[in-house]
């Protein structure tokens, strides 16, 4: 996420950051450099001069009062920036570190709270129905889905399907003649089975045009939903700016949901659309599937302030630490911790439980990525791979349970049979061995 900005971001602030003094030239100079990759990453260009003037401005009384370590306080200055740039407020920057910033869904006090989803086709709506759901339903929401696209082949039938992967109701399924009337149906049939909230998976066009913008103005109407949210792909660029503002003007919205940021997307809509349309980025969409019931949900709060923190490489511990409480059994970490510590250690089949829980977690480079100073370059040369992990976990899920139990009985013959087995060679073998044994020494000093 924002791998290219992050790296030029961070580098140029590591310029100003290492300097004992700054003149007005230096700040200038690394301005200029800052607007040329916010450009480049495909930010607006009205958001990318405002921001560079604000910090301009900013900058040149840090640098006349001869603070103590100016470039800090530059650095400083463009994180508030760029978490204002996402939709931070003051108040927000002056709250503690791990305080919560992001922009809650709003909730009706009486009946089903009804949730409109719009977008273009292809920017992952449906998708995105069902893992908001999945989270709705972690939290006690009761949700509820409506198949309101009856345009796009087998659209309905997608949706049921990941309503079932999720546990989750689906309505509206029948082939409708009337779009608003069928969402009305399905509304009050939703209620009857007691949902708390219902989310209108609504139909899509190639682009805006009139006929996309009636039909949502006539639904917004009929169902006065609560939160009108725009599913925006962040892989689109500048084109998402001109979506955002396209459906804020035409139907009116109350935030935004972001996809596809966990991939090769240069991250500029993000920095956008808030500036263009005012209306807060609800959440980000990470990963293509809806997940399965052990693992983190695939929809994350955004929180501006934590996010500028992610994009100038200094990481994000508060969401690493909601991932782990998310996916990981408690009890289960504290016999692992429990048996690390004892006389007798770890054994093999300990480390396949936390590998498992590790696993839960995500693609290990965006678990790594929240720690600070974990950049583009440092995971690199870490080389996290998941395919990696997938492979230790063939190596001990064919050893004999007395093998997990005591790695010291793995002779010649049977590291070849385990090798066989999971498909890899003795070599891997070995140096999983050997990195265990490494582990395990570790855990008990302790």
């Amino acid at each position: 996420m924002f791998t290219a900005l992050s790296e030029r971001l961070t580098a140029t602030l590591k310029r100003l950051t290492g300097r004992g003094v700054l003149s007005e030239q230096d700040v200038t100079e690394a301005l200029r450099e800052i607007r040329r990759h916010l450009l480049e990453a495909d930010v607006s260009f009205e958001v990318t001069t405002g921001f560079v003037e604000r910090v301009r401005e900013r900058a040149v009384g840090v640098i006349a009062v001869k603070s103590v370590s100016p470039g800090q306080q530059v650095a400083k200055l463009v994180h508030d920036e760029i978490a204002r740039m996402l939709g931070a407020s003051d108040e927000d920057l002056a709250r503690k570190v791990g305080a919560q910033h992001a922009a809650p869904l709003q909730f009706a006090p009486v009946g089903p709270t009804v949730i409109l989803l719009v977008g273009l086709q292809g920017s992952g709506k449906t998708t995105t129905a069902a893992k908001l759901a999945r989270r709705l339903k972690l939290e006690q929401k009761a949700p509820g889905l409506v198949a309101a696209d009856p345009y796009r082949p087998a659209a309905g039938e997608q949706l049921r399907q990941l309503g079932e992967q999720v546990g989750v109701p689906v309505f509206g399924l029948r082939s409708p003649t009337d779009v608003v009337g069928l969402v009305q149906q399905a509304v009050r049939e939703a209620e009857k089975a007691r949902c708390r909230t219902v989310i209108v998976d609504t139909a899509g066009r190639l682009q805006i045009d009139a006929e996309l913008m009636d039909e949502l103005k006539a639904l917004r109407a009929a169902t006065t939903p609560r939160e009108v949210l725009l599913v925006a792909d962040g892989m689109t660029g500048q084109d998402a700016v001109r979506i955002a503002r396209g459906f804020q003007e035409g139907v009116g919205l109350t935030g935004a949901i972001l996809t596809k940021l966990d991939g090769d997307a240069r991250g500029g809509a993000a920095l956008s659309i808030h500036g263009v349309t005012g209306v807060p980025i609800k959440f980000i969409g990470v990963g293509e599937h809806v997940g399965a019931q052990h693992a983190a949900p695939q929809l994350e709060p955004f929180d501006p302030v934590r996010m500028a923190g992610r994009i100038l490489g200094q990481g994000d511990v508060v969401a690493l630490v909601e991932k782990a409480a998310a996916t990981m059994d408690a009890e289960a970490a504290q016999r692992l911790e429990r048996k690390a510590r004892s006389k007798r250690g770890m054994d093999l089949a300990d480390f396949l439980v936390a590998l498992k829980q590790m696993q839960a977690m995500g693609p290990i480079k965006q678990v790594l990525g929240l720690l600070p100073g974990v950049n583009a370059q440092a995971l690199k040369a870490v080389n996290a791979d998941d395919k990696r992990l997938k492979h230790v976990e063939a190596i001990v899920l064919s050893m004999t349970p007395d093998e997990r139990a005591d790695p010291s009985i793995l002779s010649g013959s049977r590291r070849l049979r385990i090798a066989k087995g999971a498909g890899r060679t003795v070599q891997e073998v070995n140096r999983l061995l050997e990195q265990f044994q490494q582990m395990r020494k570790l855990l008990k000093r302790t």
